[in-house]
């Protein structure tokens, strides 16, 4: 668990520059920073994937929260305005923890009252839990939602057009701002509704403003929920665009926290680095319809890239055992896997097709599906018909992907198919021309000849920065120690995770970056387990680049 006291979350500066993030598994989020001000336009408290994956909108943006007690009231929400941070919630603020989900406690006027958020996944649902630990008697809870119902890289700005009709039954506020827009459910258990629609204006978001960008927002507020509270109650609210009449919000909490501690158990190894990179690389894995997964590239506001899917693949799908989630998209891709010709992503196929059969030992699958996509790659290749790389150019991602497609063909294939792609790899590691790259020893099979990869690697050591901070090769980094050095890289690479680990509580709370990509959570996550822990694990060991051929079989 990440803990976070009161020096941090009730200091503006530092409780203002971290983020928490929580999606819903179609590529939808609830997020912002953990002193509660918007420091960018992605922040909301419901931003829904309307076409999932990429398409978002932004609609409710945030819930303010006001304790009334005793004729005193206390404001527990924060947001920025011109010259002035009003109100000040943070100031109330005594701790704030990420596990599963993010968990914030408040004490104000001898209240105290802790709140969890969480994004359901499957629907663009987030759920917004209070628990009163502690009060010196009943007090009234006051909720302001706030619109803006627009594209997560717009700006909501006032307008007439806005619907201001607010209809209200059995705890369950309807809106639908504009026509186009997803309709918007607020369901508030045992709380009145007043309606009070207007504007507020000029909301700032500092981030977007130190990059340029315009940073001022106009959000709809349609009214304020009340509901009186007494110690050891509780209220859940649901924010959803279906209707949530007769859902309880904690019997969905209760399911979703299940389904997080599923892929953490899941997890080959048990310890915080490796569950965290696990929890974060689930946010990256979403529904694309019925029977379909796809990788979102990156939050905030990123969609799919084929090249990041299949980099991120090994570590999003396979080391967390989800299978048959690698299995949906490698199938999308071996559909079309000329569909990206200009740029190395066919190449990646290979990669994660090789560690798919690996982890999984499906060869029905591979040599069905994946094996003649990987054969269509390599003759295409030969035809000069792929973009992003040319044989002429010798280099390790095309020794690589003869290496695996020799090893497939040894092992669910044609026989003499296999002696031929042998003789090739021999022939094109002969030829290959080295390069500063790490990917030439991290690959699955590595063109560089085992005398010369440790001065490869120390020369890409003197261009990396790998002190405290973070660097998006981290993961092959880490492969490239333990391949060339053995036990001694394996001692540095896991010297340097210790360093790195402080990062979880830096900008982006419980990843290694407030924006890092998908693959780079991912490949973190996948050295960590096959190359750092990996004889903890039994992961399998660098297969030889030189397959034997199998005994013919009838065909």
């Amino acid at each position: 668990m990440i803990q976070i006291d009161r020096e941090i979350t009730q200091d503006f500066e530092r409780a203002s520059g971290l983020e928490w993030l929580e999606t819903n598994g179609l590529g939808g989020w609830a997020g912002t920073t953990v002193a509660g001000v918007h420091s960018r336009r992605h922040h909301g408290l419901l931003v829904a994937a309307t076409e999932p994956p990429s398409e978002r909108t932004v609609l409710l943006s945030r819930l303010d929260e006001t304790l009334h007690l005793e004729g005193e009231t206390y404001e527990l929400s924060c947001n920025q305005f011109p010259g002035a941070i009003a109100p000040r919630g943070f100031e109330h603020l005594t701790s704030f923890r990420k596990d599963l989900f993010p968990v914030f406690e408040f004490e104000a006027g001898g209240v105290r009252l802790r709140k969890t958020v969480a994004a359901v996944d499957g629907e663009n649902t987030t759920l917004v839990l209070y628990e009163v630990l502690e009060a010196p008697g009943p007090f009234i809870l006051s909720l302001r939602p706030f619109l803006a119902a627009r594209d997560q890289h717009a700006l909501a700005s006032a307008n007439p057009r806005i619907s201001e009709e607010t209809p209200f039954e059995d705890g369950v506020l309807r809106l639908r701002p504009y026509p186009d827009v997803p309709e918007v459910f607020v369901q508030a258990p045992g709380a009145d509704f007043r309606p009070n629609p207007q504007w507020w204006y000029r909301f700032e978001y500092e981030k977007d403003r130190r990059r340029g960008f315009e940073f001022q927002e106009d959000l709809w507020t349609p009214g304020i929920f009340g509901r009186e509270l007494a110690p050891g109650d509780r209220l859940g609210i649901v924010l959803s665009t279906r209707n949530p009449q007769g859902r309880d919000a904690f019997v969905l909490f209760e399911k979703e926290r299940k389904r997080r501690e599923k892929i953490v158990k899941a997890l080959p190894v048990q310890d915080d680095f490796a569950r965290f990179l696990a929890l974060a690389a689930d946010s990256f894995v979403v529904r694309r319809g019925s029977n379909q997964r796809a990788v979102v590239a990156g939050y905030p506001g990123s969609g799919e890239r084929s090249r990041d899917t299949l980099i991120a693949l090994p570590g999003l799908c396979l080391v967390t055992g989800r299978h048959e989630d690698a299995k949906k998209i490698l199938r999308a891709f071996a559909k079309s896997p000329l569909a990206d010709p200009a740029s190395d992503a066919p190449f990646w196929l290979f990669v994660a097709s090789w560690k798919y059969l690996q982890a999984t030992g499906d060869e029905a699958f591979v040599r069905e599906t994946l094996l003649p996509a990987l054969r269509k790659v390599v003759h295409a290749c030969d035809k000069g018909k792929l973009q992003g790389i040319e044989t002429a150019d010798v280099n390790a991602l095309w020794y690589n992907a003869l290496a695996i497609l020799a090893n497939i063909e040894a092992r669910v294939g044609d026989p003499e198919e296999t002696k031929r792609l042998s003789q090739r790899v021999k022939r094109v590691q002969k030829e290959f021309q080295e390069a500063g790259s790490l990917f030439a020893l991290s690959l699955p099979f590595s063109p560089v000849s085992k005398p010369k990869a440790a001065k490869l690697l120390a020369a890409i050591e003197e261009e990396m920065d790998l002190g405290t901070g973070w660097n998006p090769l981290l993961g092959p980094y880490l492969t490239a120690l333990v391949r060339v050095h053995g036990a001694a890289g394996r001692k540095k690479a896991l010297a340097i995770v210790e360093r790195l680990k402080p990062r979880l509580i830096e900008a982006g709370v419980g990843s290694l970056s407030e924006e890092a990509p998908a693959w780079s959570v991912a490949e973190a996550l996948r050295a960590y387990v096959e190359d750092l822990k990996g004889g903890e694990t039994g992961t399998p060991k660098k297969p030889s680049p030189e397959p034997k051929a199998p005994a013919k079989r009838g065909r």
